[in-house]
């Protein structure tokens, strides 16, 4: 998916926990899938931003270079204005888009 396409808010906004639990049935389980997502989330955002963040990485830093890499600053900041992982975690949840398997279960 996408990350960058997220439709999902920036802000914290009030949810219903009947939505969240319809598709377990528990609202703990909910959390936990929605948590475990997040996580997911977080890592791919975080190993995206440390690859382009490399391409501007040097051995030498001197103070003018920090300053002026601007294209290093936009990236920084577009990363984020990006929605929070729990966010899009929670958006996909309410869209069916994320599915839990249980291994107990058969």
């Amino acid at each position: 998916m996408s990350f960058k396409n997220s439709t999902a808010e920036k802000t914290t906004i009030t949810r219903d926990l009947i939505d969240l639990e319809k598709n377990t049935g528990n609202i703990y389980e909910a959390i936990v899938m929605m948590a475990k997502r997040s996580n997911q989330i977080n890592v791919d955002l975080k190993e995206e931003l440390t690859q382009k963040l490399q391409e501007f990485a040097s051995s030498t830093d001197n103070l003018e270079e920090i300053f002026e890499n601007r294209e290093q600053i936009e990236i920084s900041k577009f990363y984020e204005r990006l929605p929070k992982p729990v966010a899009i975690a929670i958006d996909e949840m309410l869209k069916d888009e994320i599915y839990a398997r249980n291994p107990e279960e058969k």
